[in-house]
C-alpha cells in the first residue's frame, strides 16, 4: 500500500498493491494498522455506497458538522470518477482549496478525507459505483452541503453546468462565502 500526502495537510491518496496472475488480481484495500499509522487515531463506524448511471453525475459537496462530523476513506470499485476534497477548516492555510484525484476500478485508488472538507464527485463514465468508510454515522441533523458550482472554488468539473446531472438538493446549496465558518 503507497500513501501519498497531497497539497493540502491530512488529505492522503493511498494506492494499494495489487498481486495478479492469469485469474486477475488480489488486492488489499484497508489495513488498519498501516492506515492508522499514515492517518492517525481513526476508527469507521459505517460502510456507505452509491451508484450513479449517468455520465456527468455530480454528488456533493458534502460534510457534516461535529459533533457528527464525517472523515471519509473513498474509492471507486467500478467506473471512474473525479473524487473532489474542500478544505472548509476556518484555521487552516488552505481553507477553501480543493484536491481532486481520479478514482478508478482501474487504478484503486483512495483517497481519505478528513473530518472538516466537504466532499463530492463528478462521474466520468456511466455506471460508477462508489464505496466509502466513515469515521461517523449520518445524521440528518448534522448535514450539511456546499454548492458544486461555487466559482470561488475554482475546481474544473468535466461537465458543463447544463449537462451535469444532480439532485434538488445539491443544486440549493450555498456558495462558501455564505456558508459561514463550519469547522474551526
Amino acid at each position: 500500500m503507497q500513501f501519498e500526502r497531497s497539497d493540502i495537510p491530512d488529505l492522503l491518496l493511498i494506492t494499494p498493491k495489487r498481486i495478479g496472475d492469469d485469474r486477475g488480481w488480489f488486492s488489499e484495500t484497508f489495513r488498519e494498522d498501516r492506515f492508522r499509522a499514515e492517518a492517525g487515531d481513526v476508527s469507521f463506524v459505517q460502510h456507505n455506497q452509491s451508484y450513479s448511471r449517468a455520465m456527468g453525475t455530480v454528488r456533493g459537496l458534502h460534510f457534516q458538522l461535529a459533533p457528527k462530523a464525517q472523515g471519509k476513506l473513498v474509492r471507486c470499485p467500478r467506473g471512474r470518477i473525479l473524487d473532489v476534497a474542500v478544505d472548509l477548516r476556518s484555521s487552516s492555510p488552505t481553507y477553501g482549496r480543493h484536491h481532486a484525484v481520479e478514482l478508478s476500478a482501474e487504478n484503486g485508488r483512495q483517497l481519505w478525507i478528513p473530518p472538516g472538507f466537504a466532499h463530492g464527485f463528478c462521474t466520468l463514465v456511466e455506471d460508477c459505483e462508489i464505496a466509502y468508510l466513515v469515521t461517523d454515522y449520518y445524521s440528518h441533523e448534522h448535514d450539511r452541503g456546499l454548492n458544486w458550482r461555487d466559482p470561488d472554488l475554482q475546481i474544473d468539473w468535466p461537465v458543463d453546468e447544463a449537462d451535469a446531472v444532480t439532485s434538488p438538493k445539491d443544486r440549493q446549496l450555498p456558495m462558501l462565502r455564505d456558508l459561514g465558518r463550519v469547522f474551526d
